[in-house]
């Protein structure tokens, strides 16, 4: 039986929406208006009043069985405490419960929304992260952003409790949980929440079933100033002592160490040795310090202490045989490392205006790692900065990827993906702290896009100017069925150029490109290659290189896409629960 009740005054916030007699002799009584659907229970000589749809998937709870108290729904069997709402199983959320007043024969509920309700989705958040359920990160997160919260404040919890509970170290949860909070600009609003959601969610899954990192204590009373510390760390990480390594970190920011120098430690260790890890460990740092800025570098010491493991154990491309043989790449790169700091010497002197990037590109791109090493020596000497180098040669590996050539393997794909967003990091890198250390990453960078130089034979053919539409929006409207198939790769490259060349809007095609990223299954490489493009292009700008880099990160969209798409399916039953939406009930 379902009874029609009226809104509540403004003056008392109960209304009267059933008879005792009607709810007594049905045992569940189910009610509406507008906004609520209402499910009474008598129990124990009492009515009780909670929502009707199970905070679980929204299954209506009407007619479920009760007994001592405790409503149990019939579809997955979560359990509710019916005085309070409370849930007896953490994956299902606590459903609304409404104070309920007998008034002359007459049930009359108050229906106000709780004032805690922030806090609430706060905890709801912290209880996803603890116990991994994405349902419940993605509506917390949904909550969060609807009632008006930062998202610094899920995106700062979501770093605090990555970073202590994941005793292995900084690894892909924390940086796809980066790369969110990076990307959110770029967005539709609609979007937010949901990249929120696969940030935290990936910090969830790397976190499950972890041990919790205690970060250890600085050296007591120490006097060792800034430039012995630094040693002492590049030292242990040298030998791979991650505990004394930290040790020496952890006192240095203790000491009072502020970010760029901080960040000068970090980057001299990860870039003694070569393209550490394909260069997952610099990106990982990189990563890291834009997780700080994002939050004002609060938990600072727990964050960076999270990278310190993965740095002393990461592999040494040194060590490997395609930096070896057949062309002894480290002796290449030894020897003009030998030649930076007169190189940069040279160029303080001259104090000339660097011009030469479309003569530089083709070296950077060819089959002679010698003749690479020395046009980069060249450039800084004739007045390139460390940062402009650095972009040029991102921009090198970016085309790497837009010159991806679909007859190579699938597997190909990353090895063209690494160097790229390796590049981008030190490029970033370089905007904060310009040492003669990181600038090695350029050199490691320039090598890295070397070794790939197969996987454009034959290159793909990149967009030109003349491949231009008159009416540039229809050509971004094709492009989520064109995605919708798999491996439509070049055909996605062709029409983000053309729509570019045509005019179309590069905020638009960010947008675009997120959402359907977002509507694919959490994968760390995307998520990676999509959030260096949008940063490279924002700094690019419409140019034939900004175009370029754009087309690299669609085109590696293509490759990956469509999946099941398993993790949309929870944001969207997430989504239509926090609406108010009745999934299972008959209208």
């Amino acid at each position: 039986m379902t009874q029609i009740f009226t809104a509540p005054t403004h003056i008392d916030p109960y209304i009267r929406i059933a008879k005792l007699a009607d709810v007594q002799a049905a045992g569940s009584l189910l009610v509406k208006s507008e906004k609520h659907a209402i499910a009474l229970f008598y129990s124990d000589n009492k009515v009780y009043a909670i929502d009707n749809r199970c905070p679980h998937m929204g299954f209506p709870l009407h007619g479920s069985t009760c007994k001592d108290g405790i409503v149990t729904c019939p579809w997955h069997y979560a359990r509710f405490d019916l005085a309070s709402g409370g849930t007896f199983d953490s994956w299902a959320d606590d459903v609304p419960s409404f104070p309920v007043e007998i008034r002359d024969g007459d049930v009359w509920v108050n229906l106000s929304p709780p004032a805690d309700a922030h806090t609430h989705h706060h905890q709801r958040l912290e209880d996803g992260l603890e116990q991994g359920i994405s349902l419940v990160i993605a509506k917390s997160a949904i909550a969060l952003l609807d009632m008006g919260a930062d998202p610094g404040e899920p995106f700062q919890l979501g770093l605090e409790f990555g970073t202590r509970y994941n005793k292995a170290g900084w690894s892909t949860g924390l940086t796809i949980h980066t790369c969110m909070i990076n990307l959110l600009p770029y967005l539709d609003a609609e979007d937010k929440p949901r990249a929120l959601f696969q940030g935290l969610s990936a910090v969830a899954n790397d976190s499950a079933g972890a041990p919790p990192h205690f970060v250890v204590h600085p050296l007591p009373n120490s006097t060792a100033d800034l430039h012995t510390l630094k040693g002492w760390f590049c030292q242990f990480i040298e030998v791979r002592d991650s505990e004394a390594a930290e040790r020496c970190l952890v006192s240095a920011i203790r000491a009072g160490a502020n970010s760029e120098q901080i960040a000068d430690i970090l980057f001299t260790a990860a870039t003694d040795h070569r393209y550490l890890d394909i260069g997952h460990t610099l990106d990982f740092i990189n990563k890291a310090l834009e997780a700080l800025d994002a939050v004002d570098w609060q938990g600072a010491e727990s964050v960076l202490a999270s990278l310190v493991a993965g740095l002393a154990s990461a592999s040494r491309m040194e060590e490997s045989n395609s930096w070896r043989y057949p062309v002894n790449l480290v002796a290449i790169l030894e020897s003009a490392f030998e030649q930076l700091p007169i190189a940069l010497a040279t160029r303080r002197s001259q104090q000339a205006t660097w011009s030469g990037r479309d003569e530089l590109v083709p070296i950077l791109l060819g089959e002679d790692p010698q003749a690479i090493a020395n046009s980069l020596l060249t450039a800084l000497q004739a007045g390139c900065t460390e940062e402009k180098l650095a972009s040029v040669v991102t921009y090198t590996a970016a085309l790497r990827v837009a010159r991806f050539h679909t007859n190579n393997d699938f597997g190909d794909w990353n090895s063209a993906h690494h160097p790229f967003t390796f590049a981008n990091a030190v490029h970033q890198g370089l905007r904060r702290v310009p040492s003669l250390e990181l600038l090695r990453g350029v050199f490691d960078a320039a090598m890295s896009v070397y070794l790939n130089r197969f996987l454009n034979v034959p290159p793909a053919r990149l967009p030109e100017l003349k491949d231009s539409a008159q009416n540039p929006e229809e050509l971004l409207k094709q492009l989520p069925d064109l995605l919708d198939r798999q491996q439509q790769v070049n055909e996605t490259g062709k029409l983000v150029g053309h729509y570019l060349y045509s005019g179309g809007s590069a905020k638009r095609l960010m947008a675009m490109l997120g959402k359907l990223m977002l509507r694919e299954n959490r994968d760390f490489h995307v998520i990676q290659e999509i959030e260096a493009a949008f940063r490279q292009y924002s700094l690019l700008g419409q140019t034939a290189a900004g175009v370029h880099v754009l087309v690299a990160a669609a085109r590696y969209l293509a490759a990956h896409a469509p999946t099941m798409r398993s993790q949309g399916q929870t944001y969207q039953i997430a989504y239509r629960l926090h609406k108010g939406d009745r999934l299972f009930e008959e209208s």
